[in-house]
């Protein structure tokens, strides 16, 4: 994710990419993206700043923010099995024992473990199912 790691946790749904697109909205009506927010901070709690959307869409707030990036969850826009720039895909299960000690990692211990976020590559994403 670059310079500026960001993370989530957000309720289970089946489906990954509606919760993604989920996520997407409803950090874009709050305002926490580059450049409404520049550096939001992380975790999300629910007393976090939320000074509201800037831009009519999440697609102008991409443009407006330009290469810098939104710092957010905006610059992902879908899911995949395989990583790739702008998506988020499944960290692999051998890296999940890596970082973890599990393939099923609790979020408590994900969040005490957030250095694995160094190994991500500028611009991409990872998802994990978490207990």
């Amino acid at each position: 994710m670059g310079a500026h790691p960001y993370y989530y946790f957000v309720e289970h749904q089946p489906d990954i990419e509606a919760a993604l697109q989920d996520l997407r909205q409803r950090e874009f009506e709050a305002g926490r993206y580059n450049p409404a927010l520049p550096f939001p901070d992380f975790p999300i709690r629910p007393d976090s700043p939320a000074p509201g959307a800037m831009h009519e869409s999440i697609y102008q707030a991409i443009e407006d923010a330009a290469e810098d990036g939104t710092r957010s969850i905006l610059d992902i826009e879908s899911v995949s099995d395989w990583p790739d720039y702008g998506v988020a895909s499944p960290l692999q299960k051998r890296n999940l024992e890596r970082y973890f000690g599990t393939t099923r990692p609790a979020r408590e211990m994900i969040s005490r473990k957030l250095d694995f976020l160094e190994s991500i590559e500028r611009g991409h994403c990872v998802c994990i199912t978490v207990l």
